[in-house]
């Protein structure tokens, strides 16, 4: 699968609008890709990472909070899967400044939407699907 061109929507990015949602469609994204827009999400407020990796980070939370994106989130079972690949391909970019902490705390949120079972997909966080 090629990467759309995530970069032009990092004017689409808002923390009012990224809240709102990964709320609206946690369940039907699954813990998975919240997990990583959340991951994602957290580490662009960290002081410890570049502004490059943070231009990166916002353009793809931009093209998934985007209803306008190359594939619409509201076709059935493929609308949300260009913005996971999206998120796995910046998440795998600055997974060496993600702090555990950070993790942490994504997973602590990502808790209070999914229930254990829906949870354990995160394990094969790189694995698209």
């Amino acid at each position: 699968m090629e990467l759309p061109d995530f970069m032009s929507y990092a004017g689409k990015f808002s923390q009012t609008d990224f809240v709102e949602k990964v709320s609206r469609i946690a369940k039907r994204a699954g813990a998975k890709m919240v997990y990583a827009a959340l991951i994602l999400y957290y580490t662009l407020q960290s002081d410890k990472i570049s502004a490059a990796n943070k231009a990166m980070i916002i353009g793809a939370l931009g093209y998934m909070i985007s209803p306008l994106d190359v594939v619409p989130d509201a076709i059935p079972i493929v609308g949300l899967g260009d913005d996971l690949a999206v998120l796995l391909f910046v998440l795998k970019k600055v997974w060496t400044d993600i702090d555990p902490d950070i993790q942490g705390k994504a997973r602590e949120r990502l808790n209070k939407w999914f229930d254990d079972d829906e949870i354990e997909e995160i394990q094969d966080l790189f694995k698209e699907g």
